[in-house]
């Protein structure tokens, strides 16, 4: 499997700050945030799968746009996947007729743009030899990351999360793991806001990472515009053992 970070920012305001959105292969995606604006329309329209961690607008603001962008390219529905709650609130807030046309429903309910899949914490989604599994994470709204295992290697992205003993017990189980990327949206003076919004800043990183018993490469993901330098220097001196890096948009990932 072949990973592209179209987005990893906490926010906005320049060519490298693009939200969450991670492109593997060319047919999967993993959240769809403003990184998803700098692809190109062949490129959207060859995405088949469509895999939401959660529903704040920095992960999903450009499905609509992408769907859309891409419906008479295409000849089968786009499939989202999320779990009940997060296809709910998709449903419900977004594709509701009011924001955005319900694109389950059109042209026709039988052959529509979109469809949803519903998706559980440890239940693997298999798409040829590759494997998607929703791991546990604890959020302010219903929340997931996701493992991706190519049968050679895995990489787990956590999303958006706070401390979660549950999230680490599964990756704990991940023996081919080699890349971790994980969120530390805060730095250590706004621990107060990390711990009412259900983020994480380096101190609150590194008491989770003390439960990390699997050898791998650790990225951070979802760092505040103009708090990025100083948050990763905290890192850096929190975890220094870990030598984590600072995922980077057009990074990209083989394993």
């Amino acid at each position: 499997m072949k990973l592209r970070v179209l987005g990893c920012s906490g926010g906005i305001g320049g060519p490298a700050q693009r939200t969450t959105a991670l492109l593997v292969d060319h047919d999967i995606l993993i959240d769809a945030g403003t990184g998803l604006g700098d692809l190109e329309i062949a490129e959207l329209a060859a995405i088949d799968h469509v895999f939401i961690t959660h529903t704040h607008l920095d992960h999903i603001a450009h499905l609509p746009l992408m769907i859309d962008t891409v419906v008479e390219r295409r000849q089968a529905p786009l499939t989202v996947y999320g779990t009940a709650a997060v296809l709910n609130i998709l449903r419900s807030h977004i594709f509701n007729w009011q924001i955005w046309p319900d694109f389950s429903q059109i042209p026709t309910p039988e052959q529509p743009f979109l469809r949803y899949q519903a998706v559980l914490p440890g239940e693997t989604i298999t798409l040829g030899e590759r494997r998607i599994t929703p791991l546990p994470v604890d959020h302010s709204v219903p929340a997931v990351g996701y493992w991706l295992d190519s049968g050679a290697a895995s990489l787990v992205f956590s999303g958006d999360t706070g401390p979660c003993d549950a999230f680490w017990q599964a990756v704990n189980q991940i023996d081919n793991l080699r890349y971790l990327i994980i969120e530390c949206a805060f730095p250590n003076r706004q621990r107060q806001l990390a711990e009412i919004s259900y983020h994480l800043c380096p101190d609150m990183l590194a008491a989770e990472l003390a439960q990390l018993q699997r050898r791998c490469d650790i990225y951070i993901t979802h760092l505040k515009p103009g708090q990025d330098e100083l948050t990763m220097a905290e890192v850096a001196h929190c975890l220094a053992e870990f030598q984590p890096r600072m995922l980077q948009v057009k990074q990209q990932f083989a394993f």
